[in-house]
């Protein structure tokens, strides 16, 4: 990775990111192709698993399966980043933050990492917890 501090994008970014819809913000796309040309782009493991539950329950529209998404990403350069203990334990500690589980996966892996959250969940953002992260609309 070097010296790029690595760039981890919530569900709602990425899912914006790779089908190009207009809610990502002009800044945020900048900001993940920058850090996809440098290798640290990043999604965490956990929004695999909230994509495939939204689909499911038939809340948003794919362009593919999961599973081919999933590759797509890996293949584009995209990194996956699985959950581990330490992670998953941050994520239980974290103060005066909504009950959410993948909101706070995905919080606790970006705190761990030192990295910056691309998002508009409009909970995170107001969170005031320690976290870098950057409003994905604009």
């Amino acid at each position: 990775m070097g010296c790029y501090a690595l760039i981890i994008l919530d569900t709602h970014a990425f899912v914006w990111l790779i089908t190009g819809d207009s809610k990502i913000g002009q800044q945020s796309v900048k900001i993940a192709e920058n850090a996809l040309n440098y290798g640290v782009l990043a999604v965490s493991a956990i929004k695999f698993w909230e994509l495939a539950m939204l689909c499911n329950r038939n809340r948003i529209k794919l362009h593919a399966t999961v599973d081919s998404i999933r590759l797509e990403t890996m293949n584009g350069g995209i990194r996956e980043i699985p959950l581990d203990g330490e992670i998953t334990v941050r994520a239980v500690n974290l103060q005066d933050f909504h009950a959410d589980p993948a909101d706070r996966f995905i919080v606790a892996t970006a705190q761990h990492f030192a990295a910056t959250l691309i998002t508009a969940d409009e909970k995170i953002l107001a969170w005031q917890g320690e976290l870098q992260r950057h409003d994905a609309t604009k």
